[in-house]
């Protein structure tokens, strides 16, 4: 099978990667096609959400992989935490978050996975602060975001490791996958709320089960499985 990041497309400025990406697959792209930018001007994570990164900042990839693994999502988040270093930790379902003694965890990087299934192709884009300046940013998200730190020039080396992360842990059995995710789960233990319709549920965060979901546990002791597709989740704290 052809190896991940060829052929390689960089844009300079492009609506989003995803977006790019995914023509290129309804067009016949092969398996590892990669879409990169310096600028997206319509970057987004899930439910619609808009991803902020200023021009040169941040690494901005899609790649097509035909034939996706179900557990594509778990995969890429640990690729991402790896390349970002041992105090990274996994938000689920899709959030990358750096910690430090001094501050909260904040996020520095975000995934979007989109497949199809009817086709057997899916699309993994990642957005990651590699050389943002939170000071660049709205004051109501510097608390939220952060940053790996490095200078511009610097994201292209990144970007070419994250892409050989990501084809590691692709070959690796789902039970390592699962390990190496629950070793950087950053929601275990901690009390949750999430909304189904207008209802608004807690319960306690209790890893994640073998097909990805997130196993909660309600205060009558009963466990229920959340699905991405399904809920919201939001820290009970926040």
């Amino acid at each position: 099978m052809r190896q991940l990041g060829s052929p390689h497309l960089h844009l300079s400025s492009v609506g989003s990667t995803n977006d790019r990406a995914r023509e290129l697959a309804a067009a016949g792209a092969p398996h590892g096609t990669l879409v990169s930018a310096d600028e997206q001007s319509s970057g987004r994570g899930r439910q619609g959400r808009e991803w902020v990164a200023p021009r040169r900042s941040s690494i901005l990839i899609s790649l097509l992989l035909r034939n996706p693994p179900e557990l594509l999502p778990l995969i890429a988040a640990v690729a991402v935490a790896e390349v970002c270093g041992p105090t990274a930790l996994i938000k689920w379902p899709n959030d990358v978050l750096l910690a430090s003694a001094a501050e909260p965890p904040a996020k520095v990087a975000g995934i979007l996975c989109e497949a199809r299934p009817q086709q057997d192709w899916a699309i993994v884009g990642i957005g990651l602060n590699a050389a943002l300046d939170v000071e660049l940013l709205p004051s109501e998200l510097r608390g939220q975001v952060a940053t790996l730190g490095l200078r511009s020039d610097e994201r292209a080396p990144l970007m070419t490791r994250l892409v050989a992360v990501l084809e590691q842990k692709l070959a690796l059995p789902a039970d390592e996958i699962l390990a190496l995710w629950q070793q950087r789960d950053a929601l275990r233990g901690e009390q949750i709320s999430w909304t189904t319709g207008e209802l608004v549920e807690s319960g306690t965060a209790s890893g994640i089960s073998a097909n990805g979901a997130l196993i909660v546990r309600r205060a009558d002791g009963s466990e229920q499985e959340l699905s991405a597709a399904e809920v919201h989740l939001t820290p009970a704290t926040s």
